[in-house]
């Protein structure tokens, strides 16, 4: 069964491992804990019969006008499941008083966001690849 909490309680670098699948250089573990502690907002996807977080979702918001979607990461054994779609709507619900919800997203995603009602716009952005596993 997959639960869902916006609490870090209990949660350890054992919980995060797979995460990044497919990126050049992956956080590792211990990283992906200090973006979940460093993020104004995280939503947890756990398998309950394993105690492994299988997905998670990142939002930062200045509480005001706008939060940006950071990070969205569902295990590749989890995905299809509607897992990702379920973080993404409880950040939409959680910030659905603010102006914007932002993200930045590659083309071949912005189908998967559409469909929880996010619009495509025009948006910058630069990419240190050296620097994707947030380690010094």
């Amino acid at each position: 069964m997959i639960e869902y909490t916006d609490s870090l309680s209990g949660i350890t670098e054992d919980h995060l491992h797979g995460f990044g699948g497919g990126w050049p250089s992956p956080p590792s573990p211990k990283t992906m804990l200090k973006i979940l502690r460093g993020s104004d907002y995280v939503a947890l996807a756990i398998d309950s019969e394993t105690d492994r977080v299988i997905g998670f979702i990142t939002a930062l918001t200045d509480g005001v006008l706008s939060a940006y979607i950071s990070l969205l990461e569902v295990l590749p054994a989890y995905q299809g499941r509607s897992i990702g779609s379920k973080l993404v709507r409880r950040v939409l619900e959680r910030f659905s008083d603010l102006y914007e919800v932002v993200l930045l997203c590659d083309r071949d995603l912005q189908p998967f966001y559409e469909r929880s009602g996010m619009k495509p716009a025009t948006g910058m952005i630069i990419r240190r690849f050296q620097r994707q596993s947030g380690e010094s």
